[in-house]
């Protein structure tokens, strides 16, 4: 089933749209088309794939070239979430050709970087097959892209971790490092109790630790999810043990310096979630490009 790419997916799409368009436009349209294209000229391009990936952003283009050109027609070939290849056409644009040459970058801008947070989340989930752990995505996202860059996670298989600070408890070490100092300085246990009475009701909790120490203190208030910061697999294998003793209910999440080396390992010790960054702060574009053609 594809993802769903909602309201609030659209009106961060628009946003983006405005920026860009305008980035390379701006007053003055573009120079190099205006000044060698007929404006009767009609053209068609076809989006192609040149590598194999998770094809993400698609819903977007269409909102590109309403902006550009409302005459502009988009068909889309296959749907977010979808693996293509080599050679597999994504969506037929016709129209002005003028137009279709405005809106190309700004289109596959979104579609290259998106399509490729999707791939690379696709090859993490696929190395956790076969266990329990999900994979989460983070905070670690373009200013302004979150949305997008989030529902393309999960074109990819992942999952969303909270979408910013609003709406999740996540007490992590730089919450520590900000206690030196404080007269009332509380213990992590005390921080998630803290937490729990002061948030919203059913805003998850959720809580960091590096030690198994930590983690045994931690349990005793029941956090929603404890995170297990840079852990070696052993050690976690240890904090589940712990973990099923004291607390069962509680999610146990890995986190730092996750790889696609390291995803399998970690999640063959058991965990529940395995957060990593790289999924939106160091994706890879996927190479999807304009092929022109003749009109029918």
């Amino acid at each position: 089933m594809s993802p769903v790419f909602d309201e609030s997916e659209r009106r961060a799409a628009l946003e983006l749209i405005h920026l860009a368009l305008n980035e390379d436009l701006a007053d003055r349209g573009d120079l190099t088309t205006a000044a060698i294209i007929p404006p009767s000229a009609q053209g068609a391009v076809s989006i192609v794939a040149r590598r194999p990936g998770i094809v993400s952003g698609l819903p977007i283009v269409p909102l590109v070239f309403q902006k550009v050109d409302p005459q502009v027609r988009v068909e889309l070939q296959v749907a977010d979430g979808d693996r293509v290849d080599r050679g597999t056409v994504t969506a037929v644009l016709t129209g002005s050709t003028r137009s279709l040459l405005i809106g190309e970058r700004t289109a596959l801008n979104f579609l290259t970087h998106l399509s490729g947070v999707a791939s690379l989340t696709r090859k993490f989930v696929d190395l956790a097959h076969g266990t329990r752990a999900k994979i989460l995505d983070t905070r670690k996202t373009l200013p302004g892209w979150r949305a997008l860059e989030k529902y393309a996670v999960r074109c990819g298989g992942g999952v969303n971790h909270r979408m910013g600070l609003y709406d999740g408890v996540l007490i992590k070490d730089n919450h520590l490092a900000a206690w030196i100092g404080l007269e009332d300085r509380p213990t992590l246990r005390e921080a998630v109790t803290r937490a729990r009475t002061t948030s919203p009701a059913g805003v998850t909790i959720e809580v960091e630790v590096d030690s198994l120490a930590q983690l045994q203190d931690v349990l005793q208030a029941a956090p929603d999810i404890v995170l297990l910061d840079n852990m070696p697999p052993d050690m976690m294998r240890e904090a589940i043990a712990l973990r099923d003793q004291q607390a069962p209910q509680v999610r146990l999440e890995a986190s730092g310096s996750v790889t696609l080396d390291s995803v399998a390992a970690i999640a063959a010790t058991g965990v529940d979630r395995i957060s990593i960054g790289a999924l939106t702060h160091s994706a890879p574009a996927l190479d999807l490009a304009f092929d022109w053609g003749a009109l029918a």
